[in-house]
């Protein structure tokens, strides 16, 4: 049975290119970048090289890379360096639907007294400026917003919001894991300060990002160790895996109008004929402003767990918007920020595509996913035979 990978943005598979960059480094070229002898030096100029690519895709300087674990730590670094270079502020700005790697950081944050502000969007997902700019306050440290929802690839208007902030000097920073690779990012046409990204969502392996800090901006490193990254993050580089997202980061560049052309295709064929084959269907978020890769699909009435066990057994991967894997009977905090009814919100299908998906697997998903509704709609109890929804008390 062959896979039809959908869910991208979980993770994405390691571009052929991105392994045949890395693997000499694991192997003959095994030298310490940071070595003063040719032997770890020339692994120094490769990585010099991957720093390079990895800011030309975001229209950056080079020196503004730092080279980190994941976008978590990236997250991490930005939001607490914030902090320690501003002792005085107590104050933290960030929207309901941020990721996990933003949120759970506040949670732990507040209950160390930092005063943290949730900013709520509308049905469709959209932030409100206004109400942004009115919980800018003296004591702001930061405002954290993410770039592309990865549950549902709405688009925050980022690059307006830090705008806001620098007018009222305080820090911007933009979890923009889901959206470097997918929508063209420019660094010297915005005064955004500090941006997140993730090696394993453009085609590179895992255990690796990166932190872009404008040039200029006060920074704590959060790893202190050595002097490597210039002493803004400490340890030995992870030569292989910076080698290979600097190459992915070139992949990505040369992409960006396939993402945007035939991926997009691909994402509004299987909407659109999802939705028009299976009734009390509807999709989650602004069908304008949104990731090209990405839609997120509610099918009233069933469990996404329960549609995502029956893709399974077809071969069929993708991710739901419901928190019902975890062990909670709470649909996805992202969901439920929008106003999702209850009904729609458990049965999201959240599917997430890439260059490396076909027209022909495409077809396949729209040939099989109305049986599968129909199959777990006939055992709900609160859908009737003739296939109408039924009032719910």
């Amino acid at each position: 049975m062959n896979t039809i990978y959908l869910d991208n943005n979980a993770t994405t598979k390691v571009a052929p290119e991105v392994l045949d960059a890395m693997m000499p480094y694991f192997g003959e070229l095994y030298g310490n970048p940071s070595s003063m002898h040719n032997f770890g030096g020339q692994v120094g100029q490769k990585i010099r090289a991957a720093r390079e690519q990895a800011a030309a895709l975001i229209g950056a300087q080079p020196e503004e890379i730092v080279f980190t674990s994941c976008g978590t730590e990236s997250d991490n670094a930005a939001i607490r360096s914030a902090l320690v270079t501003q002792p005085d502020k107590k104050h933290i700005l960030i929207s309901r639907v941020e990721h996990p790697a933003i949120r759970a950081l506040c949670a732990h944050l507040a209950s160390q007294g930092y005063r943290i502000t949730e900013l709520p969007v509308d049905k469709n997902g959209i932030l409100d400026l206004e109400n942004l700019e009115k919980n800018l306050t003296p004591d702001t440290a930061i405002v954290s917003l993410m770039w592309g929802n990865n549950e549902t690839g709405v688009l925050f208007p980022v690059e307006e919001a830090a705008h806001l902030a620098r007018e009222k000097g305080i820090l911007f920073h933009t979890d923009a894991v889901q959206a470097a690779g997918k929508i063209p990012i420019n660094m010297q046409n915005n005064v955004i300060d500090m941006l997140s990204v993730s090696g394993h969502k453009l085609h590179a392996p895992k255990g690796v990002g990166m932190l872009y800090i404008r040039r200029g901006t006060k920074f704590a490193p959060f790893m202190i160790g050595g002097h490597q990254e210039k002493e803004r993050r400490g340890g030995t580089e992870n030569s292989a895996g910076i080698i290979g997202l600097g190459k992915a980061c070139e992949l990505a560049a040369g992409n960006l109008d396939k993402e945007n052309t035939f991926v997009r295709r691909l994402r509004d064929k299987l909407e659109k004929a999802l939705l028009g084959r299976i009734a009390q269907s509807r999709v989650n978020g602004d069908v304008t402003n949104r990731l090209p890769n990405t839609t997120n699909i509610s099918f009233e009435y069933v469990e996404g767990e329960a549609i995502l066990l029956l893709m399974n057994e077809l071969g069929i991967c993708a991710s739901s918007g419901s928190a019902c894997t975890s062990g909670s009977l709470q649909p996805s905090h992202v969901l439920r920020a929008m106003g999702v009814p209850f009904t729609m919100a458990h049965g999201s299908v959240r599917f997430s595509l890439s260059v490396y998906n076909t027209e022909a697997e495409i077809d396949f998903v729209i040939e099989n996913m109305p049986a599968i509704i129909e199959r777990l709609r006939g055992m709900s109890p609160f859908w009737n035979q003739a296939g109408q929804a039924c009032n719910v008390q």
